[in-house]
């Protein structure tokens, strides 16, 4: 199946201009830029510390930028404050832009308590206020498509790593966002359970859902991505189409991070 192109002159879904972050005298962010467009797949690759995750969390607004604009279709963040006393202004702007960016964990955060199926349907049932048997066909044609339509009745600790990662992509899925931001999403998981992650990204991404990824899977990266963004201390250090960022690095720090991921 042939990707959806997605058009660059369009207002892109996320937009992130000089973003600084620091904790306390800890600079971690220093001036970064990124687009998404719709359609588009974006990855952040880097060594660790490089500040590819805290860069996503800046962007879902799960942590406080000091500096710099985050744009979501268009529309500015809304500040108040500034430095390290910066903070969104609008609680409802917060809401409406995180349940359109839905996030996947390296971690799963599925609730122990609570089946697949009604992990998959919480957030858009509390959140969202979305009609329960609407939510209901949702979820399960999410799992469905992630490949675990079978166990909506099961309980997270009946799963595999791999299938409570897929059960925690559907339940991002089932939220309807207008990007998908994905965190390491298979560096906790065996290589074999890996696949079965990789899988369900590379489908996604085939449809032409808009995504940010944070990864440690080079392959992966070069298999699904429109644009690949190399971090270093904070910095972008390089950029650009897979086939040339990974066929002939410029930097000489990108040459020696991905031999040293091939040698890992």
């Amino acid at each position: 199946m042939d990707k959806p192109s997605f058009h660059a002159e369009e207002t892109p879904v996320l937009q992130i201009r000089d973003l600084h972050k620091a904790y306390g005298e800890l600079e971690v962010i220093k001036g970064v830029d990124i687009v998404a467009h719709r359609g588009e797949v974006v990855s952040l690759i880097g060594s660790s510390g490089s500040g590819k995750s805290t860069i996503l969390r800046c962007a879902n607004l799960l942590e406080d930028s000091q500096q710099g604009d985050i744009l979501f279709k268009g529309e500015p963040v809304r500040w108040k404050g500034g430095g390290h006393g910066r903070m969104p202004g609008d609680p409802k702007q917060v809401l409406r832009i995180r349940t359109n960016l839905s996030m996947v964990f390296q971690q799963f955060n599925l609730w122990a308590h609570m089946t697949i199926l009604q992990n998959v349907m919480e957030a858009p049932l509390t959140v969202l206020g979305r009609d329960r048997a609407e939510v209901e066909a949702s979820a399960r044609k999410y799992l469905d498509k992630v490949g675990i339509g079978d166990k909506c009745d099961a309980y997270p600790a009946q799963l595999s790593g791999g299938q409570q990662q897929r059960a925690a992509i559907a339940r991002a899925l089932c939220m309807e966002p207008e990007a998908l931001l994905f965190d390491e999403p298979t560096s906790a998981l065996d290589p074999e359970l890996e696949q079965e992650v990789v899988r369900v990204i590379k489908d996604l991404a085939a449809e032409g859902r808009t995504m940010l990824i944070v990864t440690h899977d080079m392959k992966m990266a070069a298999d699904v991505s429109d644009h690949v963004v190399f971090l270093h201390q904070g910095l972008i250090e390089e950029q650009g189409a897979p086939d040339r960022l990974f066929g002939a690095p410029n930097s000489e720090r990108l040459r020696g991070f991905l031999s040293a991921t091939q040698a890992a």
